[in-house]
């Protein structure tokens, strides 16, 4: 999972996590000082685990009951509730660490949490959102997929002025959207 931007609420979310009874095996890519401030900061007790990135198995130094994190280093210092352009390097070091930890197999899934694509791109980089960034890494087309008990929707266009999506949609584009999603549907 991937917190996001470092002065929101997903450094928060993820805090909790350890504290809740989850069918899964969660490891954190984001800095181990700033989830340590926060905690302190929420009067939260929860066990850090640092992973070594150099280790050809994460799993084997992964420790239940843990916060355990893959450490991605910010740039500057890290305040809640106060955006630092500064930090956006360290936010997009963690995309990469996720897509490439995806694409060896180290991960079966990733989890974004919520970035700020303005300052993201205040920093330099284009960003219009993790679909787009994910595509672009991969060169393959991504489609969202938002999801509840009961109910799944697929998006044909991400990221658009509402103004822009009529001319975005497609014969073509819904008949790509709808081959990815059967497929991924079937495969995952």
């Amino acid at each position: 999972m991937t917190p996001g931007e470092p002065a929101g609420v997903g450094i928060d979310l993820c805090l909790q996590l350890p504290l809740t009874e989850i069918p899964a095996t969660l490891i954190f890519i984001s800095d181990p000082t700033v989830f340590q401030q926060r905690a302190q900061r929420l009067g939260l007790k929860v066990p850090l685990n640092q992973l070594n990135p150099k280790s050809s198995n994460l799993m084997s130094q992964y420790q239940k009951g843990a916060l355990n994190i893959l450490p991605v280093t910010f740039d500057a210092t890290v305040q809640p509730g106060v955006l630092n352009p500064q930090n956006s390097p360290g936010v997009l070091r963690s995309l990469d660490i996720a897509i490439d930890g995806c694409l060896d197999y180290q991960f079966d899934a990733w989890v974004t949490g919520p970035v700020h694509k303005g300052v993201i791109n205040q920093a330099g980089t284009p960003f219009t959102g993790h679909t787009e960034y994910i595509e672009s890494r991969c060169g393959a087309k991504a489609v969202m997929m938002l999801q509840t008990p009961g109910l799944r929707v697929a998006l044909a266009t991400t990221h658009l002025r509402l103004s822009d999506v009529s001319h975005a949609i497609n014969q073509a584009l819904l008949v790509q959207t709808c081959q990815i999603l059967h497929q991924s549907l079937q495969r995952d």
